[in-house]
């Protein structure tokens, strides 16, 4: 195996054999000064290289590296998938193919930055970089930061909700949003006489950052120069997986070009505003009153509660180091404790400190307790004890999710990567205690004000079958706030359960009335509403649940009576359409989210849209055949519990057999009644126009049009169907309602909606993955697959993984990993496999859970191999296969 030796001095990129001996030879222009602007055409050109190789060797010296160095380093490993390392490190090693594959390895598990882009750059980087335990997220700042344009340190806590009055254009509106906390990370120092030092461009002089994706660990190591003092600093942050209310901080000094007094300090500041969102801060951002402030010694005590909400927030932080051995100075202001500890310091010594801190939050009927608390808050654990109590925790969780690619670095890299923040923002340790869902954007930002929406149809599933346990608490989420959804669902005119579009804290539709489009710079009414489909979500979720697991418990005091309050809602939504001669289903939207309404209607809603009335039809068959299931006495306390009688359960039969489909002659389904008299888009003119076209709708408003009046999608709505379920449950579908259509039908359906699909949701390219890999599309199937893989990576929308992350693409992205190219499929009676793996990949293992039996799975591009923990039976492709306890089965394919 051969390697790529690049030698910029003397212009030249050279081939070379793992002997040293040349084989091959480019030249073109590259050099130390201009190499940083060249390297992602030094990668194109590398990538059209026939050759094969290991790695690539670079003849940079490792004491002048620079951090554009660094990232232009890295970012040529990046774009040639391969590792990239430093000649002089190659010269010492015996092995050099396994020196390139230790590299390789190490990559997948780590996330690093060099340097430090103020605004929108650093709010994704911090996003990233964000640790977190499911309970607690911290974006990835350093701790010397405040809130600001250039760099946003937010402390979120999953659950943590307010509601609060803004005006808009003369009008009053409540929103709810996602808290940002009191920042108890801070730390920082002043030198002498200096100001407090601040991070900008002009005090760093160089910073890594530094995320251990297997630990969680943070790591950051700066240089800074303050009014000529130059310091090294390097900070460790990591939130306790393994006990949900704890993190800690460490913070190490060294003065190297001086020796003189430091003050180190230490703030508790609880002025805090919600600031992450550009598009939000006209908006109220004040969420907190300050109820308690104290500090005694090394410790503080922070307390504050929200205005509207009034959930007790109380944190407790505890300084710990040698540095203790000098006084502790504790200032306390109206909104925030000061604590500094002077020490006269020596060149090129280091000095520490340790921060943990606690945390915890109580509902207003729970003031007893946050009395108590506050008096007697949880102690704190060190760093040490946080770490090895994170890592342990750690370990477990990527033992169950890890998904292991080989001979493709980067495909790797990105699973575990959406992997950790996946378990960052919901997780099975902490969750447990947690009446909380995952939202939109994890524990990482304020986008989508940290609602729940259907995304969860793309989460879900990854607990499911990793942590059955995690999916059923998220489920149970939304148990608790049925009674909510059955009151929406009054309030609208109907029976049943209908749940919101946006949920938060107590499962009221916290969807905003009006919304901002920052191209024209106007507020207009928002209908997004209307997406009734989300409850459709949640049944799918309940049904995959109790489909995947057996739960009877859950299935007959929970589940049921949510699927029973669902179907109702639908039922008395569907009307009967004398003209059609079937029922219909009026004023919803689909997911694609650009269809808000009618050319010139003057209210919000379609008319059957295909995904929701096929989601529906679904909905009815499965109940039908769950009630046959549940004993008498379960059903007898179900229609106690739901209303639901045999007459309306026999409306759901008739609902089923007779909801209305719009469908052309060559078999394309319509997104929805109407759709194909809508106009088409000139793509080419807004492509030339404006470039990026991900959201269309805003385009087309800014130019004084409305999407509603085009065939445009922001992604998969009549294809989400078969994101969801087996072809063949909709092929059984379209008969029961009595539709035929061609043998080609989801081919032509797949091209027609992507050439009509801009992909403004990141969630658009993954379905499209699926969907194109089961045409046998696999060349596009791969391109959408590595486009949403890289999505928040690469922040290819320009900008939203500043808001945070997107949980929905990162879960859908792993599932796709198992369901398209791993072949596994849970949704029939035997869990099935049906591998083909990625031409790049030489090997796929992974682990899965099904009523409760582990499999371990090993796939090759001609083998498969499972090791079950219990007697089970499995499909693969369509043969049967017996698997006996602990014993591996191979089979070739």
């Amino acid at each position: 195996m051969n390697y790529i030796a690049i030698k910029l001095q003397a212009s030249q990129v050279q081939l070379v054999s793992k002997t040293g001996l040349p084989i091959a030879k480019a030249e073109w222009a590259v050099s130390l000064d201009n190499w940083h602007e060249k390297v992602l055409s030094l990668a194109e050109k590398i990538n059209t290289f026939d050759w094969e190789f290991m790695g690539i060797a670079i003849d940079l010296s490792k004491e002048d590296l620079t951090d554009l160095d660094k990232s232009a380093m890295q970012t040529l490993s990046e774009s040639v998938n391969c590792p990239l390392v430093l000649a002089a490190d190659l010269a010492s090693v015996a092995n050099v193919e396994a020196y390139f594959k230790q590299v390789a390895a190490e990559q997948t598990w780590t996330l690093d930055y060099y340097g430090y882009t103020p605004g929108k750059s650093e709010y994704s980087v911090e996003s990233l970089l964000t640790t977190g335990n499911g309970f607690i997220g911290l974006r990835g700042t350093l701790p010397e930061m405040e809130i600001s344009e250039a760099h946003y340190p937010a402390t979120y806590l999953a659950g943590l909700y307010n509601g609060a009055p803004s005006v808009i254009e003369g009008r009053t509106v409540i929103n709810e949003d996602f808290v940002n906390s009191p920042n108890l990370q801070y730390l920082s120092l002043k030198i002498e006489n200096q100001p407090v030092l601040e991070i900008n461009e002009q005090s760093l002089t160089s910073l890594h950052r530094h995320l251990d994706l297997r630990t969680g660990v943070f790591t950051a190591e700066a240089l800074v120069n303050s009014q000529g003092y130059q310091l090294k600093i390097i900070t460790r942050r990591v939130v306790n997986m393994a006990a949900k209310d704890h993190y800690s901080l460490s913070y190490e000094v060294t003065p190297m070009n001086f020796s003189g007094k430091i003050k180190l300090i230490a703030k508790s500041d609880a002025s805090v505003i919600n600031f992450n969102t550009e598009r939000y801060r006209s908006l109220t951002s004040e969420h907190l009153d300050i109820t308690h402030l104290s500090a005694e010694g090394a410790t503080t005590t922070v307390a504050v509660s929200t205005k509207q909400s009034k959930i007790q927030v109380i944190q407790h932080s505890e300084l710990s180091g040698e540095l203790l051995e000098h006084e502790v100075v504790n200032e306390i202001s109206e909104t925030e404790i000061v604590q500094t500890i002077a020490v006269e310091a020596k060149e090129g010594e280091s000095y520490g400190i340790e921060k943990s801190v606690t945390v915890a939050y109580f509902f207003p009927e729970e003031a007893s307790a946050s009395a108590d608390y506050l008096v007697s808050p949880t102690p704190a654990k060190t760093f040490e004890t946080n770490r090895l109590e994170s890592y342990q925790a750690w370990l477990g969780l990527w033992e169950k999710a890890d998904i292991s690619v080989t001979g493709d670095l980067m495909s790797q890299k990105l699973l575990r990567l959406h992997t950790y923040h996946l378990l960052v923002s919901g997780s099975p340790i902490a969750n447990q205690a947690l009446d909380v869902s995952i939202t939109a954007r994890g524990l990482h930002g304020e986008a989508y004000r940290g609602h729940i929406f259907w995304d969860e149809i793309f989460i879900l599933p990854f607990y499911q079958l990793h942590f059955p346990e995690m999916a059923k608490q998220l489920l149970m989420y939304r148990y608790h706030r049925l009674g909510a959804a059955k009151e929406n669902a009054k309030e609208a005119g109907y029976s049943g359960a209908m749940y919101p579009w946006q949920s938060g804290l107590d499962g009221t539709e916290q969807t905003q009335e009006v919304h901002l489009n920052p191209l024209s710079g106007e507020w207009g009414e928002d209908y997004s509403r209307l997406q009734r489909h989300v409850s459709l979500a949640i049944a799918y979720n309940v049904w995959n649940y109790w489909h995947n697991t057996g739960d009877r418990q859950f299935i007959s005091q929970y589940g049921t009576e949510m699927l029973l309050e669902i179907a109702e809602f639908w039922r008395s939504k569907a009307l009967w359409n004398e003209k059609l001669n079937r029922y219909s289903i009026p004023n919803v939207m689909g997911p694609d989210e650009f269809h808000e309404a009618y050319p010139n209607s003057q209210e919000g809603g379609v008319t059957d849209n295909a995904y929701t009335n096929m989601m529906v039809v679904w909905l009815f068959e499965e109940i039908a055949t769950l009630l046959t299931e549940l004993t008498t006495a379960e059903l007898g306390e179900l229609q106690i519990k739901t209303g639901i009688t045999a007459e309306k359960l026999a409306e759901m039969q008739a609902i089923r057999q007779q909801l209305n489909l719009e469908i052309n002659d060559e078999g394309i389904i319509a997104q929805y009644a109407g759709y194909f008299e809508l106009k088409e888009v000139d793509w080419e003119y807004y492509r030339e126009k404006f470039g990026n076209i991900y959201r269309m709708d805003r385009i087309l408003k800014a130019d004084g049009k409305s999407a509603d009046d085009y065939q445009v999608a922001k992604q998969a709505d009549t294809l989400m169907t078969f994101y969801n379920l087996a072809k063949a449950k909709v092929d059984d579908i379209l008969t029961d309602l009595n539709y035929h259509l061609p043998a080609d039908y989801l081919e032509k359906n797949l091209d027609y909606y992507l050439q009509r699909t801009s992909h403004g949701s990141t969630l658009s390219r993954i379905v499209h993955a699926q969907l194109a890999e089961m045409v046998g599309k696999r060349e596009l199937s791969w391109q959408l697959y590595q486009e949403a893989l890289r999505s928040d990576y690469q922040d290819i929308q320009g900008g939203t993984t500043a808001e945070g992350i997107h949980t929905g693409v990162m879960a859908a992205t792993l599932m796709v990993t198992l369901q398209t190219y791993g072949g596994v499929d849970s949704r029939g009676e035997l869990l099935s496999f049906a591998p083909d793996l990625p031409n790049t990949w030489q090997a796929l293992r992974f682990c899965l859970t099904r009523f409760g039996v582990m499999y371990q799975v090993r796939l090759t591009t001609a083998t498969i191999e499972v090791i079950a923990n219990e007697d089970t039976s499995i499909l693969i492709g369509q043969t049967l296969y017996d698997l006996t306890k602990n014993q591996p089965l191979k089979v070739s394919y």
